[in-house]
């Protein structure tokens, strides 16, 4: 397995098929995508894409840190989950993060991926919330 930086549009195909299955594919855009701080990073095997996640630089007003970046947009090909992929790419990011001079990270995490959440040091705030068209998700946060 490699963990690479990668385009945006990397993570279009990813996105679309496990976060977005029956919408359109300009599902898979999200805004900040092409941001100067803004980075996706991908896990490979065997040189093929099977992994990807993308950092904003966003403050979210709710935490008091002043520099921040928001994880979004994670996603395993089903084939590959419950490899590690996923955190093997947190662990690529935060570094990367920290030297931005950011102390946080923020994401809302789908309501059933909160367990891998809380073992990769994220922590839950609030009450659960539904998102149009994605679901129930919580606010979680990591102090990097």
């Amino acid at each position: 397995m490699k963990i690479l930086r990668i385009n945006a549009s990397d993570t279009y195909s990813i996105r679309s098929q496990i976060l977005h299955p029956n919408g359109p594919e300009s599902l898979a855009y999200y805004e900040g995508d092409d941001d100067e701080q803004t980075f996706h990073l991908g896990a490979f095997i065997e040189s093929k894409l099977v992994s990807v996640a993308s950092f904003y630089f966003l403050r979210n007003d709710l935490f008091e840190d002043s520099f921040q970046y928001q994880l979004k947009g994670m996603a395993t090909l089903e084939s590959h989950r419950y490899q590690g992929l996923s955190s093997e790419l947190l662990k690529m990011a935060f570094p990367i993060i920290k030297q931005n001079l950011c102390t946080l990270v923020w994401c809302q995490a789908r309501s059933e991926a909160i367990g891998f959440y809380q073992k990769v040091g994220f922590e839950k705030i609030g009450e659960e919330l539904t998102i149009e068209g994605a679901g129930k998700h919580y606010l979680m946060f990591k102090k990097v």
